[in-house]
């Protein structure tokens, strides 16, 4: 959409000295300052006019605004109330004739339980590097309209989120991803495109939503398993959920009972595994 102006360096500064705002580690803010970096990142993310979009800590917008030149209905939440107070405004400067698509919420991300308007489909968002993981499991959790998922998070954690089975970066964030849906690295980002250069280089991790493992054991169950697998991960899986299951014998027998070898350690598990190694625990 033409009437949509992209934030650029000069103003997203101007913006930040306008409200009294200093980019802080606390909350892991970095804004992006580039359009086309913003308008990559809306194209990788496939979203499509009139869509229901869920996008966590919005900062000075820059997203938003790219997310609503792409035609979507954005809820944002920001934690920030000062940013949340703004942002508003900011849509209504630089593009007023989509603003009344835009919804903000004031809130800590890990708080929320419902969104108003109708239930989003995808989740497009520059989440704050400290409490990534943590956000995107809660509107996984929480939010189970959402049919696709596209974030930027420290490469590192994207590597994680994406690992596949077998590797030392594997563990309970590429499960629990897992549990979800299918999640992929889509790109790389460079550190130059954010306000302030952050110490960390950034990637987009793109899950594809999907029902969960058919399994009898719940949710929190498989977690539960998957966390106590991976506290210990360097010991057989017989040894790591020995206490959890009551005692190495009993954790022998549910990982028989599931077709998994005691010896083996969790990183070599898919989520179906740990499903089924779940529901022996859950029928012994």
């Amino acid at each position: 959409m033409s009437d949509v102006h992209l934030l650029g360096p000069a103003r997203i500064r101007e913006l930040a000295e306008e409200i009294g705002v200093r980019p802080t580690k606390t909350l892991g803010q970095n804004f992006v300052h580039d359009a086309g970096t913003v308008r990559k990142i809306v194209r990788a993310a496939h979203v499509s006019a009139g869509e229901a979009v869920v996008e966590v800590g919005p900062g000075l917008g820059s997203l938003t605004l790219g997310l609503l030149e792409a035609g979507a209905d954005v809820v944002a939440v920001e934690i920030d109330p000062v940013l949340a107070a703004r942002l508003p405004q900011t849509v209504a400067e630089l593009a007023p004739a989509v603003a009344d698509r835009l919804t903000v919420v004031g809130a800590d991300a890990l708080e929320v339980t419902e969104l108003p308007g109708p239930p989003p489909t995808a989740l497009v968002a520059n989440l704050p590097y400290n409490v990534a993981v943590p956000v995107l499991l809660t509107f996984l959790e929480r939010f189970p309209s959402l049919q696709h998922v596209l974030v930027m998070v420290q490469a590192e954690v994207a590597d994680r989120l994406a690992a596949p089975p077998g590797g030392r970066i594997y563990g309970v964030p590429s499960v629990k991803a897992q549990w979800y849906g299918t999640a992929r690295r889509a790109a790389t980002i460079g550190r130059n495109v954010f306000w302030p250069v952050p110490n960390v280089d950034s990637a987009l991790v793109e899950i594809v939503c999907g029902p969960p493992p058919r399994t009898t054991a719940s949710r929190e169950q498989v977690f539960a398993v998957v966390d106590a697998a991976f506290a210990q991960r360097r010991k057989t899986l017989r040894a790591a959920l020995g206490v959890f299951a009551g005692s190495p014998a009993a954790a022998q027998d549910a990982l028989e009972t599931a077709g998994v070898d005691p010896s083996a350690r969790g990183e070599a598990l898919t989520v179906v595994e740990f499903a089924r190694i779940a529901e022996a625990l859950a029928d012994a």
